[in-house]
């Protein structure tokens, strides 16, 4: 496993962290087989949310830590809060609440990077801020960070926070790759050149933000498609093959890899739930593919460069 060194902060990361959405629906000792891999394999950064199986997946997790308080020490603890049903809620009262949750659920004193969920336009910076304060001060969390947020977002929120932002978590893999095709096809009047994301991509690049992506597998968000094997993307997927048999890995780790070789130093989010892909997917940290092969990729899904 590769690890980054996050500007800005005391923290040493792999450079593939383990998601924890889907753990909700299993069993506590299923749960610790899959955290004890993850560890074996290098990964250190685990990625939580408070609505997560309706906080189930915090709670397992934390059933984890409970029994094995050792493990504590090898890990970063990332969770998320910020979505309510039917509303993105970025009051200073809801931050504050879900913070004092999710350290219970996930049976912690400390949370090493707390992230707003989604962009909540109704978010006022300063009681956001005044929130981060009081966390940091009580001990309660380390770093802050955001989701989903672009450029102008982040700088609004930044300008009254003295906590630097130190990640975003953004979508993106080989299909959904909004953040490149606008750089690749600037000053054009097709469709593809729109910049979507407000420059995201080389913002937190220039700011020294992590980019974490997150549905490193699916085709889409809405319905968790996914495009391995996907009979949707076939000239992608003989390519995925080709790749995989010259490394000597699976279209999965592949796929991962072409997020890794981007120079951003993207640490993308594995959601699996089973050890044996998770073993199978982290054989990516030590690919460095080529740059006629990450282009080859890139234009399987039936790009084409302007």
């Amino acid at each position: 496993m590769n690890y980054y060194d996050i500007p800005n902060t005391d923290l040493h990361v792999s450079n593939i962290s383990m998601g924890c959405m889907r753990i909700a629906n299993k069993s506590v000792e299923e749960v610790e087989v899959l955290v004890r891999t993850a560890l074996d394999c290098g990964i250190n950064f685990f990625d939580h949310a408070d609505i997560y199986g309706g906080g189930k997946s915090e709670e397992l997790f934390g059933e984890v830590l409970k029994r094995n308080p050792e493990l504590r020490k090898q890990m970063i603890i990332q969770t998320k809060c910020g979505i309510r049903p039917g509303r993105f809620d970025f009051s200073k009262e809801h931050i504050l609440s879900s913070v004092e949750t999710s350290l219970r659920r996930l049976n912690i004193k400390t949370i090493d990077v707390l992230l707003l969920h989604r962009p909540d336009v109704l978010m006022e910076p300063s009681e956001i801020a005044e929130a981060f304060d009081e966390l940091y001060m009580a001990g309660k969390v380390r770093y802050f960070g955001v989701s989903n947020m672009d450029s102008m977002q982040i700088e609004l929120l930044q300008k009254f926070t003295k906590h630097k932002l130190i990640i975003n978590q953004l979508q993106f893999n080989v299909v959904h790759a909004f953040m490149v095709e606008a750089q690749l096809n600037v000053n054009m009047r097709e469709e593809v050149s729109l910049n979507r994301d407000n420059g995201i991509l080389n913002y937190c690049r220039l700011n020294d933000i992590l980019i974490q992506p997150w549905s490193v597998l699916q085709s889409n968000s809405w319905n968790g498609g996914l495009y391995i094997n996907s009979p949707d993307y076939p000239e992608l997927n003989v390519k995925l093959k080709e790749l995989g048999d010259k490394y000597g890995v699976s279209k999965t780790a592949i796929a991962i890899a072409w997020i890794l070789r981007h120079p951003a130093g993207m640490q993308p989010i594995i959601g699996t739930t089973n050890p044996e892909h998770m073993i199978d997917t982290c054989a990516a940290s030590a690919i460095k593919m080529t740059r006629e092969e990450w282009y080859q990729l890139y234009l399987s899904v039936g790009r084409q460069l302007p």
